[in-house]
């Protein structure tokens, strides 16, 4: 059983991109599969395929190195981090990114900073 699905799926991206894989499958949820969007719309993946009890993620990769040069969970089910609008950080100094879930549905930094909503400060990606 496990007790952080968003670490897992965050690890088995890491994990699939340090193998050079095309595709990762990752257990389906709603919170997964915006998650999956966000990096999509972003850049950081080609594409999000939803197959019934799976999601699968075809990654991006540019001249045999991936687009993602790293995730950070920081949000966990022992330690919550809610942030406010005001105080989103920037990640790598603005070159990566952050998810919040927040009352709006999940939305990466800065779209929350600009709809001036706050939340639980889900991972970091750059």
């Amino acid at each position: 059983m496990l007790t952080d699905p968003i670490a897992d799926m965050l690890t088995r991206i890491r994990n699939a991109h340090l193998a050079l894989h095309k595709e990762v499958s990752v257990p389906s949820s709603k919170m997964k599969k915006a998650l999956a969007d966000i990096l999509k719309q972003e850049g950081y993946i080609d594409g999000v395929r939803d197959e019934g009890k799976c999601i699968v993620i075809t990654l991006k990769h540019f001249g045999g190195k991936p687009a993602i040069r790293g995730l950070k969970r920081v949000s966990k089910p022992g330690r919550r981090v809610y942030v406010g609008s005001s105080y989103i950080p920037r990640v790598q100094n603005g070159l990566g990114i952050c998810i919040v879930s927040t009352s709006k549905g999940v939305l990466d930094g800065v779209t929350a900073a600009e709809r001036q909503v706050g939340g639980e400060l889900l991972c970091e990606i750059w």
